[in-house]
């Protein structure tokens, strides 16, 4: 069965990664599995991307957002230029942030388990599976990107 909210983000920078070990992002949040997934702003599958994105956002219409398009919504893909200015690694990109509550299968080039902490990183290279999904909590309401597989295809220079 189709789904036009999930989507595989091929030729993607890995930013932030925390999928080894769940992180809550503030204290007395939730801990999750976590990841930016960095692409570039002409990137081949920019139009898939804003499909899905739109396709979860126009399901939340009924499911989340009380049968009302949201005059103001949290939009998953974000431009680095704007959202992180100081970090020149989302220069001249779009970033997403995909959260998981389980961990993401994290696997190599083969399709082989990547058990060493050490071998994936923020830095690397790879496809992401995700799935977008609406959301209303805490007074705020838009689309999010849940978390599903990461796949390293090559190195890159580690973000720290």
């Amino acid at each position: 069965m189709f789904n036009e909210t999930k989507i595989v983000i091929s030729d993607v920078r890995f930013s932030y990664a925390k999928v080894f070990k769940p992180e809550a992002m503030n204290e007395g949040d939730e801990k999750k599995y976590s990841v930016s997934v960095l692409f570039a702003k002409n990137h081949p599958q920019i139009v898939e991307i804003r499909a899905a994105i739109k396709a979860a956002y126009d399901a939340g219409i009924s499911t989340k957002f009380g049968g009302q398009k949201p005059r103001k919504w949290k939009n998953p893909l974000r431009d680095g230029d704007e959202d992180k200015p100081d970090e020149e690694a989302y220069e001249g990109m779009y970033f997403i942030n995909a959260t998981s509550k389980r961990q993401p299968a994290i696997v190599d080039k083969k399709i082989q388990p990547i058990l060493d902490e050490e071998e994936f990183y923020s830095g690397c290279y790879g496809r992401i599976d995700i799935n977008f999904f609406a959301f209303a909590a805490k007074g705020n309401k838009g689309v999010a990107a849940g978390l599903n597989n990461v796949q390293k295809l090559r190195d890159g220079d580690s973000l720290g």
